[in-house]
Order: C-alpha cells, then sequence, then structure tokens
C-alpha cells in the first residue's frame, strides 16, 4: 500500500537514516555544548567532542557484537539500527557533562599544544 506524499523503498531509508544522523549529531552537540565549560563554537573543542564520540560508538559497536539481542537480530535490518544504537549510547556516555572518558579533553589539550607551538613557530 502506498500512502501518498511519503517516499519509499531505498530512498526512504536513506532520508531516514541521514534525519538520524542528524538529529542524533544536534543532541550530542547540545549536550557536549556544555562539557566542561568549553566553548561549543571553538573549532578544537568541536573536534575532540567528535573524536569522542566517534571513537565511542566504534567501541560500544565492537561491544554490541558480544550481547545475544533476541529477537531484535532476526534479520538485516538489524545491523543498520544496530549503529543507530551504538551512536545513541556513545553520545550520551561523550555527553555527560564533565563526566565523559576524558577523551574529549585529552584531544583538545593536544589540538591546543599544537595551535600554541604553530603560532610560536610563525612568530620566529
Amino acid at each position: 500500500m502506498q500512502i501518498p506524499g511519503l517516499p519509499t523503498g531505498l530512498t526512504a531509508l536513506q532520508t531516514a537514516g541521514q534525519s538520524a544522523s542528524q538529529a542524533a549529531g544536534q543532541a550530542a552537540a547540545n549536550r557536549a555544548g556544555g562539557q566542561g565549560g568549553a566553548d561549543p563554537a571553538d573549532p578544537a573543542a568541536k573536534t575532540a567532542r567528535e573524536f569522542e564520540a566517534l571513537f565511542l560508538t566504534q567501541a560500544v559497536d565492537e561491544m554490541m557484537k558480544t550481547v545475544d539481542l533476541g529477537s531484535f537480530a532476526a534479520g538485516s535490518a538489524e545491523e543498520t539500527w544496530r549503529s543507530f544504537l551504538s551512536r545513541a549510547i556513545a553520545d550520551e556516555i561523550a555527553g555527560q557533562a564533565g563526566a565523559g572518558t576524558g577523551i574529549a579533553r585529552s584531544v583538545e589539550s593536544t589540538i591546543a599544544a599544537y595551535g600554541r607551538a604553530a603560532a610560536a613557530e610563525g612568530d620566529k
């Protein structure tokens, strides 16, 4: 049954996937914006938060492969939605204000150190 105005097939899946990814990314950015008092407009802070979320997504995805998901693991759709679930869990971990893994803080301080070194080198 076709519902007027509702996309079908692969296009619908791609659109839904993009919308979910954008929403998850925006939610993570909103949560992480208050993390540790970092300026959300700071490119180093933004890059560090994105790296932490990506790293955690990979870690959570690997952990989820070891868990019996029962009827959730019934087919190929499970593989698609598992990645969304992994990303959502990773965003929640990374978005814990000041209590995340510390990866973002470490990456941000390293980026800042490289920036200071490059600026000092440019002043010579």
